[in-house]
């Protein structure tokens, strides 16, 4: 049994208070978690987040208006013969099955796009609608019985692609500015409903982030993501702070972010998400930014947890929590979703080691 809750470790890992206790998690593609269920004899009505004391923080969201209807993205795919199992989200992306477990293929809705009127008069899912009723009551309602809140607040770059097209996008970028600015522009409106309600129900901290790297670099310039990202996600985060002070920026993105780390933490990222060990030094970056910095993640996905042994991670976990985590701040998890080829025995000792 825990002896001290998710919501008061979680005060102090933010404040880099260390207790000799960490939050640790993490997540699995449904074949994977179905076989730990199975190997460790886990209960139909029991979580395999509760049978091994994971961090479980609780997601509070806004809600569509009754009987909302979605816009109607079926126009932009009549050149497309659309399987049964393929769905199109609430932006109006089509997701075609994918090769792999939890992988899709997108196909952007505006893909043929070759005048700026037809973004203008694309149909962006419209969120000024939706309503915070509940969250608040939702957010006391954890915390009367320690769960940490968050929410999600959404993407800026990685759903703007997505809708125009990757290619696309990037040629935008440097040959259109005005056309990737207008569709990150709703994205970040989008954001900023969201972060609000957020912040006025009392959440934790907010969910945030977009993939902008590769293994060894950023995927465009620092100054190109200065230009057309950072002032977007401050306005975000600046609306919710000018709610909700001490409220938690969480940001995420795969690959060797590095080069903007300071840039995150001026316009108030306090927990960065996943920190790969395959792409960064973590133990440099901590000494670093760390005073101003939660590192959440620093366990590999593409060599300790698929290749390693048991041994092998108990030794990193060890190592983490000695080099990453004497201040506190560090939250333990694998730097992506575990897939299928994960032994099981690797992610039982990651959790073993963790709690100890």
């Amino acid at each position: 049994m825990k002896n001290i809750s998710d919501l008061e470790l979680f005060k102090s890992t933010i404040g880099h208070e260390y207790t000799g206790k960490f939050l640790y998690y993490a997540k699995f593609t449904e074949d994977l978690g179905n076989r730990i269920r199975k190997k460790c004899g886990i209960a139909e009505n029991k979580s395999i987040e509760s049978f091994f004391n994971l961090y479980q923080p609780l997601q509070i969201a806004m809600k569509p208006p009754e009987n909302a209807v979605s816009p109607d993205y079926s126009s932009y795919y009549k050149d497309i013969e659309i399987p049964e199992n393929a769905y199109i989200d609430e932006m109006g992306v089509l997701h075609l099955p994918g090769s792999m477990h939890h992988f899709t293929e997108y196909i952007s809705p505006l893909r043929n796009a070759d005048k700026f009127s037809e973004i203008e008069k694309y149909p962006f899912a419209d969120f000024t609608n939706y309503s915070d009723k509940g969250m608040k009551e939702a957010v006391e309602a954890a915390h009367l019985v320690g769960r940490v809140t968050y929410n999600w607040v959404g993407y800026v770059y990685e759903e703007s692609w997505q809708i125009r097209g990757y290619e696309n996008f990037l040629e935008d970028m440097i040959l259109n500015p005005e056309w990737c600015g207008y569709i990150m522009d709703k994205m970040k409106e989008r954001n900023i409903i969201n972060a609000k309600a957020a912040a006025k129900a009392g959440v934790d901290f907010l969910l945030t982030g977009d993939d902008v790297a590769n293994q060894r670099a950023l995927m465009f310039s620092p100054d190109m993501w200065r230009k057309t990202m950072k002032n977007r996600w401050g306005e975000v985060y600046e609306a919710a702070r000018a709610i909700k002070p001490d409220i938690q920026i969480w940001y995420h993105s795969d690959g060797n972010i590095e080069e903007i780390i300071p840039d995150l933490i001026e316009i108030g990222v306090t927990i960065l998400n996943p920190i790969q060990p395959e792409c960064m030094d973590a133990a440099r970056i901590k000494k670093k930014y760390g005073d101003r910095i939660v590192f959440d993640g620093t366990i590999g996905t593409q060599s300790v947890m698929p290749f390693g042994t048991p041994e092998d991670v108990r030794k990193t976990v060890k190592e983490n929590l000695k080099s990453l985590g004497y201040d506190g701040a560090l939250i333990l998890s694998p730097t992506h979703i575990l897939e299928p080829e994960v032994p099981i025995e690797n992610i039982i000792a990651f959790f073993e080691a963790a709690g100890e």
